[in-house]
């Protein structure tokens, strides 16, 4: 007999369904950057939020309880399906399709029989929960009257890391059931706010420009920008863990030959263990920004310094922009699954787009080029072009640029210009 197939089940078959649609090979170990790809997969295709923490539990089974019905639905659509009913329908005809025949012709007659009027009573009950589902729909179609919510930030602590900011928000005539503030595009930086109340303080730990949200239930109603600048190159590491806060470097010497440069002695000194999983990053924003992140060239060359033995070293060199990520990431050639890109709204995952073209021996010096005009990319190794792509819509003012490795990046130069050949950011000149 074969054993009843349970609503934990489904969840995991749907969980994994979904991970082949995004493209991933398997469900399991997927990295943080590929677990927030499958929640902004979720998010464009369906226009519901769910946390990191909630699709580890779903891809893990660590739930005691079914999720709710709008998680459910957001995920089988995500994975291809109409609604969750729908996926259950679904694989429950696979389920009766594969089952073990009867014994005798009368135990199969009469097994066809019950099954036909089981999946008549499902469908009548399926076109009923969605008649229903229809109708709740109808009467709440999400907040109401956001129009009247008010948003504002204030920095009180002026450019510095950490930077404390208060927010003034006002959610007492929006119609919803919950409500949250985001300091920025990550989630695990989201924090439930009430009605009745009016202010919430939160900490920024990195610099750059930030769009924080106001939200009412899973939409965003109101955005505002909280910028903070650094005017010089910053350095930190960061564990690669959901809300983990970063450890700040002061190298001895920040810039060499005008370029930024931390050493061992230097992550030592500040306190860093090396032995966890670390990202270290070097970031630079301006106070003024204004030229356009659709029309620019970066030029630098560079090379990554192990501070441990990892098997697959790790780049990530990154123009800052308002409103989108544009950024590619280098490593081993025989690492290429594990390369990722983003420009503007399009999103490359190694592991279902060809990337292998931007793996490179990053012990070695690389001379690289990043160069959009009109929108197309275009990104150069050692002179020669090796990927090409174009997105269209615009990712706003360019606000800064940076460089995030497994290891210590180390530059020779670094030279970020128009198209028309103004210095947005230029290692010679800083020396």
């Amino acid at each position: 007999m074969q054993a009843k197939i349970t609503e934990h089940d489904l969840v995991k078959m749907c969980m994994a369904e979904l991970c082949t649609k995004a493209g991933f090979l398997t469900a399991d170990d997927l990295v943080q950057r590929e677990l927030l790809l499958l929640c902004d997969s979720v998010e464009a295709k369906t226009g519901v939020l769910i946390s990191l923490s909630t699709v580890k539990r779903l891809l893990n089974g660590q739930f005691s309880r079914i999720p709710q019905v709008a998680t459910l639905n957001a995920i089988a659509v995500s994975a291809g399906y109409q609604s969750w009913q729908d996926f259950k329908f679904n694989k429950s005809g696979q389920l009766n399709a594969v089952a073990a025949p009867g014994k005798d012709a009368a135990r199969s007659k009469n097994s066809t029989q019950a099954k036909r009027k089981y999946v008549m009573g499902a469908v009548v009950l399926i076109l009923l929960a969605i008649v229903l589902m229809a109708l709740l729909n109808w009467r709440k179609t999400g907040p109401g009257d956001i129009g009247k919510a008010h948003f504002s930030a204030l920095k009180v602590t002026g450019n510095d890391i950490p930077n404390t900011v208060v927010f003034k928000y006002n959610v007492d005539s929006v119609a919803a059931d919950s409500f949250f503030i985001q300091q920025s595009w990550d989630k695990n930086r989201r924090v439930r706010v009430y009605k009745n109340n009016y202010t919430l303080t939160d900490i920024y730990y990195e610099p750059g420009y930030h769009v924080a949200k106001l939200m009412a239930n899973d939409k965003v109603i109101k955005k505002i920008a909280v910028s903070i600048p650094t005017d010089k190159w910053v350095f930190y590491a960061k564990e690669r863990l959901p809300k983990s806060i970063p450890k700040y470097i002061n190298p001895a010497i920040p810039l060499r030959n005008g370029c930024p440069a931390i050493t061992p002695q230097d992550v030592l000194n500040s306190f860093v263990d090396v032995k966890t999983d670390n990202l270290y990053s070097e970031a630079y924003f301006p106070s003024k920004f204004e030229n356009s992140s659709d029309n620019f060239v970066m030029r630098f060359r560079i090379r990554v310094k192990a501070l441990k033995n990892v098997p697959c070293p790790y780049l990530m060199s990154e123009v800052f922009c308002q409103y989108y990520f544009m950024y590619f990431t280098n490593t081993s050639k025989g690492c290429a699954s594990y390369l990722l890109a983003q420009f503007g709204e399009k999103n490359l995952n190694g592991r279902s787009a060809d990337l292998s073209a931007l793996g490179v021996d990053l012990s070695n010096w690389q001379d690289m080029e990043f160069r959009v005009k009109d929108k197309k990319i275009s990104i150069s190794i050692n002179g020669a072009q090796v990927f090409s792509s174009v997105y269209h819509q615009s990712c706003g003012k360019i606000t800064g640029l940076g460089f995030t490795s497994n290891g210590l990046c180390e530059l020779q130069s670094v030279e970020l210009k128009t198209l028309e050949g103004k210095v947005i950011y230029s290692s010679s000149s800083q020396q």
